[in-house]
């Protein structure tokens, strides 16, 4: 090898670790809350919107871009006028589905715990 190697599996300190890689990219709540959203179905982006309560305009642009622009989401444009926007998941975006429901399951079941709202389990 010249000069480089490969990061240890599972060295978030590492700058070229895959599992920081995939944190910088979807570790953002809106990127969590999109992803779950379109799990279920295509949305127009108004619609999308709408399902997300809170994201701004720019902020679920700027989620959708870097989705799209990673492959995890695809859109898709119909010459209307104006133009329809939509977007669903794609196949490698699907493959994250069973992560995240198992992060919704681990929240619901411990958040309280973690907000200091319960007593440790």
């Amino acid at each position: 090898m010249t000069g480089t190697t490969a990061s240890p599996r599972g060295d978030l300190l590492d700058p070229t670790c895959p599992t920081r890689g995939l944190l910088d990219r979807v570790g953002s709540k809106w990127v969590v809350m999109v992803l779950l959203v379109l799990g279920e179905r295509e949305l127009r982006y108004a619609d999308l919107k709408r399902a997300v309560p809170g994201v701004s305009a720019k902020m679920l642009t700027q989620t959708l871009r870097g989705l799209d622009r990673d492959g995890l989401v695809a859109r898709r444009v119909e010459p209307t006028t104006p133009p329809s926007v939509f977007y669903r998941v794609t196949p490698l975006g699907r493959t994250l589905q069973p992560v995240l429901a198992d992060l919704r399951e681990w929240a619901e079941a411990h958040m309280a715990e973690v907000d200091g709202l319960a007593p440790p389990s």
